[in-house]
């Protein structure tokens, strides 16, 4: 580019002016080739700074900015123009200068360094319980439900819930085996889907697609 920046290329650097000189990137986000043309001119350095890159205004830059304080500006920045207008009297008259009147950016803090996160043991999966032991629980859950009665209808949703220390898939493991051969305990279905809720249905146990809602245990 010229050594004189293009209306769009001087709202960049009056930005960064308007920050005493520097901001980051992201916080400005102007367009990569105005901000390059800008870089190339040598009238702002471009260095990274953790994931954005940290814009400065040179003394190149200063000084530039110093004589052409009352340059036009694009049309919908007309307010700016103005007050620059208004800023380039006050310094003719005061004698101060553009740096003076901005004052120097504040000390920049380097960011701190993000803590590692403390590497944690590797979860152990749990053992599935055993079979036999499924089988005990749910007779058990049954017997608390019918008040220690065999050959009485239990509901799933009931047998579930009295069972809610083991997991929907050690459930449905032992119901499984009781449905491959335990002569003893039979699941039913109900076939009226009024007397079915939500919860019913829910709970159901479907291996093969054939919902079961009822467990039986035989005396």
């Amino acid at each position: 580019m010229s050594e004189t920046p293009t209306p769009l290329q001087a709202l960049i650097l009056w930005r960064l002016l308007g920050r005493q000189g520097t901001a980051l990137n992201s916080e400005i986000v102007p367009k990569k080739a105005e901000r390059d043309a800008l870089q190339k001119a040598g009238l702002l350095t471009v260095e990274k700074e953790g994931r954005s890159s940290r814009l400065t205004v040179t003394d190149k830059g200063w000084n530039w900015a110093g004589r052409h304080l009352c340059d036009p500006l694009p049309p919908n920045a007309r307010v700016l123009q103005d007050w620059l207008t208004r800023l380039h009297h006050h310094l003719e008259k005061t004698g101060a200068t553009l740096a003076e009147f901005v004052g120097p950016a504040p000390e920049r803090v380097p960011p701190e360094p993000k803590a590692r996160k403390p590497k944690t043991a590797a979860k152990k999966t749990a053992a599935p319980p055993d079979p036999g032991r499924v089988r005990a629980r749910i007779e058990e859950a049954y017997l608390a439900c019918t008040g220690g009665r065999k050959a009485a209808p239990v509901r799933l949703s009931v047998l579930r819930a009295a069972l809610a220390d083991l997991d929907r898939v050690a459930v449905d493991a032992g119901l499984a085996a009781i449905l491959g051969g335990d002569p003893s305990i039979r699941l039913t279905r109900i076939s009226d889907p009024k007397a079915l809720d939500a919860a019913e249905r829910d709970a159901a146990f479907a291996p093969a697609g054939e919902p079961f809602h009822e467990i039986w245990i035989h005396a």
